[in-house]
């Protein structure tokens, strides 16, 4: 493909995404696909020869968009928020096609500084002091990960560097609350705490990490003679947003000598707005904390943001430096390889750069606001309507149904809600998530696609009940 090739066809993608764009409200939410029909549409074998671009392109129509799942679609309220504003999606086609590696600082010099530049930018937007250095990771996952790794450094006295933690010694522990993300288990895991070694806190009526539990937690380990490592907060949790008491936990962890993490991968866009910041008070006593911007910030997948107060602690656990990547500016410049696992980083700051400028504050901070009006409306609806409860607090743009009709109790009644989401999700006409919080099954319905408007939650709602009611 020539450069007059790539411009062609590069014309026609855009003008297909722009009308896929304009269309999503036409299409059922989630595809009827049968396992392995796609699969079985595609040959076993790569071709020998290639083909006209032009068949690659109408694939996507024949192969591809009838077989998904449309996390943009209006009527999507499914898991989160995973919104690709379409400035963000020009920054990404301009990152891929410029096909450069952050290396190190001198193998692309854009590509660090202005990351380090709009990293920056949403520190100032969440209202963080200028006490935190921040660069860009894939995933909140990976940002947890980092965390627990700093964090067993900090308590082994860089063990690391000698015998890791085979060398004996008192066992770590790391602990979270029990509506805390999947992922801060499986850091621990990765991260060799082991299982033995991860406490999962009970939570309060308001579904947040008990913080006096955590306190009895971390005092049982002690008296073992055990080291507390790392507290992971929680602010939005996965299943309800429920935030967890970031200034408590931060007071029971400092008097532990541990380290604490705060997880707002979704709700920590909610902090661009001033009126929203009491959900994470005491934040500026954490170690680390990782907020996705590819959630409902809507920069395109994958943009976590992961701050920590000490940098240096962090270069030192992460830092690596042959021969081939250094230089004679590298005492005057950050080498970004040096904040996470991989050597190699894509020009992620790119989107974010996109996103903010395109929209600017006030439009992304409308557009939450948006979100979370209409998410207090969907609940005052639930909340009048017979035999429908929110099971739990509505901090953030997520509201937690469930549906209680006369004469089921018991397993029937958490098979009717299990199966509930399913039924909602087969009609086509929108996405909702099921889960298991605190052994009850409910719906959860979150708002904020970048579409989504009050009219689609009120059809969402009244899918929700016209399934509940066969």
């Amino acid at each position: 493909m020539d450069a007059n090739e790539f411009r062609r066809h590069g014309h026609a993608l855009i003008d297909w995404l722009a009308d896929h764009m304009e269309g999503l409200n036409t299409r059922p939410v989630m595809a009827p696909t049968r396992p392995g029909e796609v699969k079985a549409m595609l040959p076993a074998a790569a071709p020998e020869a290639g083909e006209p671009f032009e068949a690659v392109i109408a694939d996507l129509d024949r192969v591809v968009t009838p077989h998904l799942t449309w996390w943009q679609h209006p009527r999507f309220f499914g898991f989160f928020p995973a919104n690709a504003l379409a400035a963000g999606v020009l920054g990404d086609l301009v990152s891929t096609g410029l096909g450069v590696l952050g290396l190190s600082w001198q193998a692309s010099p854009a590509l660090t500084e202005v990351e380090e530049v709009v990293v920056d930018w949403l520190r100032q937007a969440l209202g963080l002091s200028d006490g935190w250095f921040g660069a860009i990771q894939d995933t909140a996952s990976t940002s947890t990960l980092l965390a627990l790794i700093a964090a067993r450094e900090a308590a082994s006295g860089h063990a690391m560097q000698a015998g890791g933690l085979q060398q004996g010694g008192p066992a770590l522990v790391v602990y979270g609350g029990e509506g805390a993300h999947s992922s801060v288990a499986k850091a621990a895991l990765l991260a060799g705490f082991g299982r033995d070694n991860l406490r999962l806190i009970p939570l309060g009526a308001d579904y947040a990490m008990d913080p006096a539990a955590l306190a009895r937690a971390i005092a049982e380990d002690r008296a073992a003679g055990r080291i507390p490592c790392a507290v992971v907060a929680t602010c939005g949790a996965t299943g309800t947003t429920a935030c967890d008491d970031v200034a408590a936990i931060a007071a029971i962890a400092r008097e532990a000598g541990a380290w604490l993490h705060v997880d707002a991968a979704m709700a920590g866009s909610a902090m661009i707005l001033p009126e929203m910041r009491h959900l994470w008070a005491g934040v500026e006593r954490a170690d680390s904390l990782v907020v996705n911007a590819h959630k409902w910030l809507g920069v395109p997948f994958d943009c976590s943001l992961f701050y920590v107060r000490d940098e240096q602690l962090l270069l030192r656990v992460l830092s690596t430096s042959p021969s081939y990547l250094r230089s004679a500016a590298d005492g005057q410049v950050r080498n970004l390889r040096d904040t996470g696992i991989a050597l190699g980083r894509r020009f992620r700051a790119l989107k974010l750069w996109f996103v903010l400028r395109e929209q600017g504050l006030e439009a992304l901070r409308a557009r939450l606001r948006r979100d979370l009006a209409n998410a207090a409306q969907l609940a005052d609806w639930a909340r009048a309507t017979p035999h429908w409860r929110v099971v739990a607090p509505v901090p953030l743009q997520t509201v937690c149904l469930r549906h209680e009709p006369p004469g089921l109790d018991g397993p029937a009644l958490e098979e009717h809600n299990r199966q509930l989401a399913e039924k909602v999700n087969a009609t086509g006409k929108a996405y909702v998530t099921g889960a298991e919080v605190a052994g009850q099954w409910l719906v959860r319905v979150s708002v904020g696609a970048l579409a989504t408007e009050l009219d689609d939650v009120r059809a969402g709602w009244e899918v929700l009940r016209a399934e509940a009611n066969r």
